[in-house]
């Protein structure tokens, strides 16, 4: 017990894990300690600030041996922009701190997660609407909208990470060590779902709203609808662990990859602008429906 510090008449916590394992806790008040982390300005910066983020650093100093650049600064605003809780809470000539400001307990990861989802599958239905309608403004609208998903993936992960790393945060939570991994690379492919469906609207932009030929219309149209219900009903499926619902998306796989296969097909002949935006669309759905896949294989019996 002289080893964790523990002395006559201190008081410990005893934690129950969800298989029934006792833990004793010497931490009885569970105060969060302080991770500070030092970064020296380099060209790479912004990575390193997101790096020293999703590790779960709660103070990050920002500093030189010289006079920090404008160019520092502005690249430390920016990226503190998009990590949701991060804030300068000082700053001068030569430093620049900050102070991640989040709670872990007051952000369940389902809930995020659910978020993160809603948005990226917002990008998805709205990328067939633009393409459907000619919209160009709400194409724009899309790839402005990527950004927030990006925030909430980053988000997922330094909870998840810091549940990982505190395992009575973990139950806490409700949520076993297990599903931790299992949401890391669910929120993975979600934020790949939003990047396609910005790589559909940037397609749309430059194609300047035109629409390709009816009878191609039609079979993206459809690809569209499909791939949309395959990856809504796997994360059904990962939020349930319904494994019906996983022999759905499975089935729906066949008749999508045909239908991208006819589109294919299709193409030949066609004017080589045509050619170019129906196969990135095609290839952004295509990647939509390998992703809704990859989501139907993490759903297990629990």
């Amino acid at each position: 017990m002289q080893r964790v510090g523990v002395g006559k008449g201190e008081v410990l916590a005893v934690l129950e894990a969800q298989d029934g394992c006792l833990t004793l806790d010497a931490r009885f008040d569970h105060r969060k300690s302080s991770q500070p982390a030092t970064i020296v300005p380099s060209p790479h910066l912004q990575r390193e600030l997101t790096g020293k983020y999703l590790l779960g650093a709660d103070t990050i100093l920002i500093q030189g041996g010289v006079r920090l650049t404008p160019e520092v600064s502005e690249t430390v605003r920016q990226t503190a922009r998009r990590l949701i809780g991060l804030e300068i809470v000082e700053e001068d000539s030569q430093k620049i701190l900050l102070q991640c400001l989040l709670d872990p307990s007051s952000f369940p990861a389902q809930r995020v997660l659910r978020r993160e989802y809603l948005f990226a599958a917002g990008m998805h239905r709205d990328s067939l609407s633009a393409l459907d309608e000619g919209d160009l403004g709400l194409a724009k609208s899309i790839v402005e909208r990527d950004d927030e998903v990006d925030r909430l993936y980053f988000l997922l992960v330094r909870l998840l990470r810091a549940q990982v790393l505190n395992p009575h945060l973990s139950e806490k939570m409700g949520m076993p060590l297990i599903d931790c991994l299992d949401y890391r690379l669910v929120a993975s492919y979600v934020e790949s779902i939003a990047d396609c469906a910005v790589r559909m609207a940037r397609s749309i932009i430059e194609f300047g709203g035109s629409r390709p030929p009816l009878e191609l219309m039609d079979v993206l149209r459809l690809v569209g609808r499909e791939s949309y219900r395959m990856h809504d009903t796997a994360m059904k499926a990962i939020f349930s662990k319904d494994l019906g619902l996983v022999d759905d998306v499975l089935q729906t796989n066949e008749r999508v990859k045909a239908l991208l296969k006819t589109l294919e097909n299709s193409l030949s002949g066609e004017p080589p602008v045509v050619i170019a935006f129906c196969s990135s669309m095609a290839s952004a759905l295509g990647n939509i429906v390998d992703f809704a896949m990859d989501l139907a294989d993490i759903v297990m019996p629990r």
